[in-house]
């Protein structure tokens, strides 16, 4: 296929391998550069304002196995770092007794969403909410601050833990593009934030597009 024209790459990420995520991790930037490599004279020829071919790729959705939230979390972590490469998340359209879910079009939208913003140059929000930042707040709590924020809302998902790194549910406080979070159990300075950290997760946290936001753990700086 190396001689066709392509606009770019829509990459499904199978459940088969999650409980190794840091195979996965180097296996999916070596699936990167292959792919880039192969299709770079096509790629050029065809399309000289893109440096490279862009990846889109489905996170993996809820299901009740241990290794998932991590995995989640690492797809997040290479979406973030690898050059013109993202995802759409599909945590909040699992089901607890199949993998092989049946709310799809969700998922087509999203990623249709990506490529009409980043490949296409549409105006349009894409992304659910991002963590920029995660910070110590007054009494305890942590505050993070999120892109992609307008319209922030979430009634469940948090986490929080102290110095022991037990988490505890978190109560929360949405300020603008800023949710503080707190609980009772951390008695000290929080260490690390994490949401939707369950094989199977009801986490809802989204924005007003309707976009949600991907599992995700970070600590506290």
């Amino acid at each position: 296929m190396e001689h066709y024209p392509l606009k770019g790459v829509i990459w499904y990420q199978g459940e088969s391998n999650a409980h190794n995520l840091e195979a996965h991790e180097r296996l999916f930037r070596l699936l990167e550069q292959s792919w880039r490599k192969e299709f770079a004279r096509t790629w050029r020829c065809e399309f000289q304002k893109k440096p490279e071919l862009p990846f889109y790729f489905v996170q993996l959705s809820s299901l009740p196995r241990p290794s998932w939230p991590a995995f989640r979390d690492s797809q997040r972590r290479l979406a973030e770092e690898l050059p013109l490469t993202w995802m759409a998340v599909s945590s909040d359209l699992g089901e607890e007794n199949d993998v092989h879910y049946r709310t799809k079009r969700p998922v087509g939208e999203r990623l249709a969403l990506q490529a009409l913003c980043h490949t296409y140059g549409k105006d349009i929000e894409s992304e659910g909410p991002t963590v920029r930042t995660a910070v110590l707040g007054q009494k305890n709590t942590a505050v993070l601050t999120f892109d992609h924020a307008d319209g922030l809302a979430v009634t469940r998902g948090f986490e929080i833990a102290g110095a022991d790194g037990i988490f505890y549910p978190a109560s929360f406080e949405i300020q603008g593009n800023q949710i503080l979070l707190s609980a009772p159990e951390v008695t000290s300075m929080p260490r690390a934030v994490r949401y939707g950290w369950s094989g199977y997760t009801n986490a809802d946290l989204h924005n007003g597009a309707g976009l949600p936001a991907s599992t995700f753990l970070v600590k506290i700086r």
